[in-house]
């Protein structure tokens, strides 16, 4: 066949289009373990930095095992639908650690059952209770994590990470902790998800500085980041939507 012709052009191109889907197939396959564990990892160390405890690749299984009390599943009435603890159920046949919150904040914003995981974790032997969360920011996903101490309304501690937040304003609201420096997560350290009455106000991101205002009680609120207005107007709307799902099951264990 001659190698100018336009017959042997094509199919010369569409063996190199399939070696290399199959290259790229192959190499996915092998790598998707990794990459799972991977993640797998990270997760535990965003949960466990929430409430102080650091922790890497080499150690965050055993770190997770040691300060995971229970990993719940609740709903909306704050029932117990699942509960792992130790390496077996309690309840349930369901793990709070492999839920999809994006998925089930999908579900539940369109109406659905809530379904949402939470983590009762300890740190010298005082209890904490952790809560993931997942919301939208400028340019597209926030999430992070929300230790309460035993009280279940006064927040430890928190992180959160962005996809693709602008680097110097959005994506401040990641900036991790710095010794002699005060961060955005910093700010949440103290502050109550519910007032003296026990009525559900989550922590609102304040922009102009919490001082600057009289809506919102220095108690439930935090200095937005200048100039990430919609940033962190989605830490607000992300903390508020996902926190009430828990507000029943918290009053019924503080």
């Amino acid at each position: 066949m001659d190698k100018n012709s336009n017959a042997y052009i094509f199919i010369y191109a569409s063996v190199m289009v399939v070696l290399v889907a199959v290259v790229l197939t192959s190499a996915n396959l092998m790598l998707k373990p990794l990459q799972e564990k991977n993640k797998r990892n990270e997760k535990m160390i965003n949960l466990l930095s929430v409430i102080g405890v650091k922790a890497d690749a080499a150690d965050a299984a055993e770190l997770y095992n040691k300060h995971v009390v229970q990993e719940v599943i609740i709903n909306k009435k704050g029932d117990e639908l699942s509960v792992y603890s130790k390496g077996k159920f309690i309840k349930g046949d369901k793990r709070a650690f492999s839920i999809d919150l994006k998925a089930e904040m999908r579900i539940i914003a369109d109406g659905g059952p809530v379904a949402v995981p939470l983590f009762i974790m300890q740190k010298d032997s005082v209890k904490y209770f952790v809560i993931p969360v997942y919301g939208k920011g400028l340019w597209g996903p926030i999430w992070g994590n929300v230790a309460l101490e035993s009280d279940a309304n006064t927040i430890y501690g928190v992180n959160f990470g962005n996809e693709s937040e602008t680097p110097g304003l959005g994506a401040e609201i990641s900036s991790p902790p710095v010794s002699g420096k005060v961060v955005f997560s910093d700010e949440f350290k103290g502050k109550k998800i519910m007032n003296s009455k026990g009525k559900f106000t989550s922590v609102k991101v304040i922009k102009g500085g919490v001082k600057n205002q009289s809506a919102v009680k220095p108690a439930h609120g935090v200095d937005a980041i200048s100039g990430a207005t919609l940033t962190s107007n989605g830490v607000s709307n992300m903390l508020y939507d996902c926190l009430e799902n828990y507000v029943n099951f918290l009053k019924k264990n503080k």
